[in-house]
Protein backbone atom coordinates (compact mmCIF):
# COMPACT_ATOMS: atom_id res chain seq x y z
CA UNK A 1 0.00 0.00 0.00
CA UNK A 2 1.02 3.51 -0.84
CA UNK A 3 2.17 6.16 1.64
CA UNK A 4 -1.15 8.44 1.15
CA UNK A 5 -2.93 5.16 1.27
CA UNK A 6 -1.75 3.80 5.23
CA UNK A 7 -2.70 8.16 5.62
CA UNK A 8 -6.02 7.53 4.56
CA UNK A 9 -6.59 4.72 6.76
CA UNK A 10 -5.28 5.74 9.84
CA UNK A 11 -7.17 9.00 9.83
CA UNK A 12 -10.28 6.36 9.13
CA UNK A 13 -9.31 4.41 12.41
CA UNK A 14 -8.69 7.60 14.40
CA UNK A 15 -12.01 8.94 13.31
CA UNK A 16 -13.52 6.35 14.39
CA UNK A 17 -11.85 5.83 17.43
CA UNK A 18 -13.31 9.45 17.90
CA UNK A 19 -16.86 8.21 17.68
CA UNK A 20 -16.66 5.63 19.93
CA UNK A 21 -15.25 8.08 22.30
CA UNK A 22 -18.21 10.32 21.77
CA UNK A 23 -20.54 7.22 22.21
CA UNK A 24 -19.25 6.31 25.40
CA UNK A 25 -19.22 10.07 26.71
CA UNK A 26 -22.63 10.66 25.61
CA UNK A 27 -24.07 7.33 27.73
CA UNK A 28 -21.31 7.38 30.45
CA UNK A 29 -21.77 9.43 33.77
CA UNK A 30 -20.09 12.68 33.37
CA UNK A 31 -22.62 14.67 34.68
CA UNK A 32 -22.46 18.60 33.55
CA UNK A 33 -19.21 17.80 31.85
CA UNK A 34 -20.51 15.79 28.36
CA UNK A 35 -20.96 18.88 26.36
CA UNK A 36 -17.53 19.72 26.47
CA UNK A 37 -15.96 16.29 26.36
CA UNK A 38 -18.30 15.59 22.82
CA UNK A 39 -17.13 19.57 21.65
CA UNK A 40 -13.15 18.55 22.00
CA UNK A 41 -14.04 15.39 20.22
CA UNK A 42 -15.49 17.54 17.93
CA UNK A 43 -12.93 19.49 17.50
CA UNK A 44 -10.30 16.76 16.94
CA UNK A 45 -12.51 15.20 14.34
CA UNK A 46 -12.76 18.14 12.33
CA UNK A 47 -8.85 19.08 13.02
CA UNK A 48 -8.69 15.77 10.92
CA UNK A 49 -10.22 16.13 8.35
CA UNK A 50 -8.88 19.64 7.97
CA UNK A 51 -5.71 18.58 7.95
CA UNK A 52 -6.14 15.64 5.53
CA UNK A 53 -8.92 15.46 3.66
CA UNK A 54 -8.77 19.67 3.21
CA UNK A 55 -4.86 18.56 2.67
CA UNK A 56 -4.20 21.65 5.17
CA UNK A 57 -0.73 19.76 5.68
CA UNK A 58 0.31 20.04 2.09
CA UNK A 59 -0.68 24.47 2.42
CA UNK A 60 1.44 27.38 3.34
CA UNK A 61 1.37 29.10 6.27
CA UNK A 62 -1.29 31.79 5.24
CA UNK A 63 -3.94 28.49 4.62
CA UNK A 64 -2.77 27.19 8.10
CA UNK A 65 -3.30 30.67 9.48
CA UNK A 66 -7.12 31.20 8.17
CA UNK A 67 -8.17 27.69 9.16
CA UNK A 68 -6.78 28.35 12.70
CA UNK A 69 -8.66 32.17 12.70
CA UNK A 70 -11.81 30.19 11.02
CA UNK A 71 -11.92 27.74 13.95
CA UNK A 72 -10.90 30.65 16.80
CA UNK A 73 -14.14 32.52 15.41
CA UNK A 74 -16.11 29.82 15.98
CA UNK A 75 -15.23 29.30 19.66
CA UNK A 76 -15.79 32.92 19.85
CA UNK A 77 -19.26 32.65 18.55
CA UNK A 78 -20.16 29.75 20.82
CA UNK A 79 -18.31 30.85 23.79
CA UNK A 80 -21.16 34.36 22.98
CA UNK A 81 -23.24 32.15 22.89
CA UNK A 82 -23.10 30.45 25.75
CA UNK A 83 -22.86 33.20 27.56
CA UNK A 84 -26.04 34.78 26.08
CA UNK A 85 -27.84 32.05 27.12
CA UNK A 86 -26.64 31.22 30.69
CA UNK A 87 -27.33 35.10 31.49
CA UNK A 88 -31.02 35.59 29.82
CA UNK A 89 -32.63 34.38 33.37
CA UNK A 90 -30.85 37.10 35.27
CA UNK A 91 -32.17 40.25 33.38
CA UNK A 92 -36.04 38.25 32.69
CA UNK A 93 -34.97 37.17 28.90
Amino acid sequence: MSREAWTLVGTWIALMGLLALTVGATFGPFGAAKPFINLGVAFAKAGLIFWVFMHLREQGWLARLVAVAAVAWLAILIALTQTDLATRALFGG
